[in-house]
């Protein structure tokens, strides 16, 4: 009784604990989230004033996400839906200061231009009828939510809604921005400045000292300097909410005790074994892989890769194994060998020569449901019967096997007679053939004609050419995966644990290079970030890292799905805005020691000419022709746009004044200007700046009305 009570103690005080950590889970969830102390729950983002409901913007995230299926993640599909509803919303917001609208009459134009060349809206003279139209809508309404034909596709009446409301807002988008495209046009006047931009060039001499000719360490660079240049910059010093973690990985993987072990278990397998049998009370002999006569059960039940009842080549084997495995007679078992990340054992149980390239025919009947087969209203019984009822007359027959594939297949073959031509067994691309199409024209005889369902629908197929025949074995491999055992599992779990607790009050990095783990760095992690370097999708580390109460120096560990865990340290914490001294330092100091050498230049010159400033500071006059403005390269200086900029804007002979370019401190004086010969008309040049402009003024205008929304982003708290 005493140890039951004891217990029961235990048990209470276990419930305590887990009550408590569940109260603070929902509690760090609410403070997270912002719904404990005011913020709406339902408010994903506002947009201008507009609020975007969490629940609907979730919704059309895993719709999307169906869509879009395992290539896409949760969030590239969240930014591909949030950039959409965050177009939507911005030109809305203009559309309605404009007061731009599409009225019913309107509309009915744009339905009728997009639907005019489907036959279910055409009258008897192929002309469209909007009461034809109107009828379909109003079946659809009495129907719905169930779908009715419409072209090749089927549709119902939310559907139907769905696509006139983008009709609608396409078409909005399209008058707007033809407004505008009506005022971004060029003028002849700004086609001639053009025009003499690129024609008109000048031939100059010049000379420069280069900001190298002065020592770094001569230059003293206060902190005051670096925060003034930033202060007189600071659109190139604005920056995203950032943060820089390191991390140090424990990856769950074999030792070699649990590799031998494997190894071993795999042997083990060969030969027979004697177990007890507890309901007949006697030993029982177990066949192993050696003298099995049931090789798929054995197999199925014993290994990680089950039987592929399939003949292979040479090039379909493992290849660091194909030429000993291919070379292996009937029967023959390979000794344990690794291949990638198992241990196999493989049999020979089969041998056959196969052609490498086959020439075939076939006729098709698809059904409804089946792959490609739209507008098919024939069921799977039907095409069944159909096939069923052709072969006999196709099998022996080739005349009337073309006649029949040349009137019923609705693929490419329709007009070869059904052939399809040759097919390589090395090179076939296994997306365009369904695999039991392809293991019926490769795996069987010339002169075969039978039925073979695949995903597209029925086949009747004849094999009527092969070549470059190969010797093909079917085998058998009893594998087993190298796998950490649950010891590993167990120690790495530990050694995780006790790095975790070490960095509590000990720095990360001594502590891991006291156990020889590698720290690795990632910096400017931003707050809707999914893919941490060298981990890939981590979004819980981000979200972590950008959680209120997350310090710098804050320590926590998470799994890694299929590989361990990793331990994360939050290094640094950059809030959105202007970089701080130190951080902008990087960027700043090589020019702000530019300016000072500059200054430094210009207070020792005392020169009018080119040539006094080239001997007062020890320097060579350069040349330079057909300098202008279409080109910032000087010759003999290499980019500099300040500099060809003055040179060009210079009259003949005039002289410039200290030039600060990007290597150093310029003089230039124009020796010839040669000027651009005046043209007839310059239509064509203004054409071309018009549709210039014209074609990316769509993504300028949104951008920029992007830019200018008041916008209100609270995604991070819900992904």
């Amino acid at each position: 009784m005493a140890v039951l009570n004891k217990i029961r103690q235990k048990s209470i005080v276990l419930i305590v604990v887990i009550a408590m950590a569940l109260f603070a889970f929902v509690l760090s969830d609410l403070f997270r989230s912002g719904t404990l102390f005011g913020g709406n729950p339902d408010v994903l983002a506002t947009i201008n004033g507009k609020d975007v409901n969490r629940v609907e913007f979730m919704q059309r995230v895993e719709n999307r996400q169906n869509q879009m299926g395992p290539q896409s993640s949760t969030m590239q599909t969240m930014n591909s839906v949030w950039e959409q509803e965050l177009r939507t919303v911005v030109l809305e917001t203009e559309f309605d200061k404009l007061g731009l609208s599409v009225e019913q009459d309107q509309m009915r134009d744009i339905i009728k231009e997009s639907f005019a060349m489907y036959p279910e809206f055409q009258n008897e003279a192929g002309l469209f009828d909007e009461n034809r139209m109107d009828a379909f809508i109003s079946n659809l309404k009495d129907i719905n939510p169930e779908r009715a034909p419409l072209g090749n596709f089927m549709i119902n009446y939310s559907e139907w809604a769905n696509n006139e409301q983008a009709l609608a807002k396409g078409a909005l988008e399209q008058s707007y921005y033809n407004m505008i495209k009506a005022g971004v046009g060029a003028t002849i006047s700004e086609a001639e400045v053009e025009y003499r931009k690129d024609a008109r060039t000048v031939d100059v001499k010049f000379a420069f000292v280069p900001f190298t000719k002065i020592a770094d360490s001569l230059i003293e660079i206060k902190e005051s300097d670096i925060k003034a240049y930033v202060d007189r910059n600071k659109d190139q010093f604005e920056v995203e909410a950032t943060r820089d973690i390191v991390f140090v990985e424990f990856i769950e993987t074999a030792s070699e005790t649990d590799e031998d072990n494997i190894k071993n278990s795999v042997t083990a397998l060969l030969n027979d074994r004697v177990e007890f049998n507890e309901s007949s009370k006697s030993n029982d002999t177990i066949k192993g892989f050696l003298n099995t006569k049931d090789i798929e059960t054995f197999v199925n039940a014993n290994s990680d890769i089950k039987l592929l009842d399939r003949f292979l080549t040479k090039r379909q084997l493992p290849a660091a194994y194909a030429d000993s495995l291919i070379t292996m007679p009937v029967g023959s078992i390979t000794s344990v060998y690794k291949n990638n990340n198992l241990f196999q054992l493989t049999k020979v149980l089969e041998e056959m020569q196969v052609a490498d390239s086959v020439k075939h025919s076939h006729i098709i009947v698809p059904y409804q449901g089946s792959n490609r087969a739209e507008g098919v209203t024939t069921t799977r019984e039907e095409a069944q019967f159909m096939v069923d009822s052709l072969l006999p007359l196709v099998k022996n027959n080739k005349t009337k096997f073309n006649e029949l594939a040349s009137e019923i297949n609705s693929d490419g073959s329709k007009s070869t007679n059904g052939e399809v031509g040759w097919t390589r067994l090395a090179t076939f691309n296994p997306n365009a053939f369904d695999p039991d199409y392809a293991d019926y024209i490769f795996y069987n005889p010339v002169g075969t004609v039978e039925i073979v369902e695949t995903q597209y629908g029925f086949h009747i197929i004849r094999i009527d050419e092969a070549k470059n025949y190969e010797r093909a074995i079917k085998i058998a491999n009893l594998a087993r995966r190298i796998e950490p055992s649950e010891e590993t599992i167990n120690e790495v779990f530990n050694q995780k644990g006790r790095f975790e607790l070490a960095v509590q009050d000990k720095d990360f990095n001594e502590v891991a290079a006291e156990n020889n783990y590698s720290v690795r760095p990632v910096n400017g992690v931003k707050e809707l970030d999914e893919r941490i370097p060298g981990l890939d999708n981590q979004r819980p580390i981000v979200r972590w890292a950008f959680e209120k109460g997350t310090k710098e120096g804050s320590v926590k560990s998470f799994p890694v799905a299929g590989r361990g865990f990793v331990v994360v340290q939050l290094v640094k914490k950059t809030p959105k805005g202007i970089l701080n001294v130190e951080d902008a330092t990087a960027t700043a100091l090589p020019k702000v020691r530019n300016e000072k050498k500059a200054a430094m230049i210009r207070a020792s010159v005392k020169a009018a000419t080119v040539e006094e400033f080239a001997a007062n500071q020890g320097e060579t006059v350069r040349t330079a022709n057909a300098v202008n403005m279409a080109s910032t390269t000087l010759a003999g200086a290499g980019n500099e746009p300040k500099v060809v900029g003055v040179a060009s804007g210079l009259n003949e002979g005039a002289t410039s004044k200290l030039i600060d370019g990007e290597k150093g401190v310029y003089m230039v004086q124009v020796t010839k200007v040669n000027e651009a010969p005046a043209l007839d008309n310059y239509t064509a040049i203004m054409n071309r700046l018009t549709n210039a402009r014209t074609g990316t003024v769509l993504s300028k205008v949104y951008e920029a009305l992007k830019e200018k929304a008041e916008i209100e982003d609270n995604r991070a708290l819900f992904y």
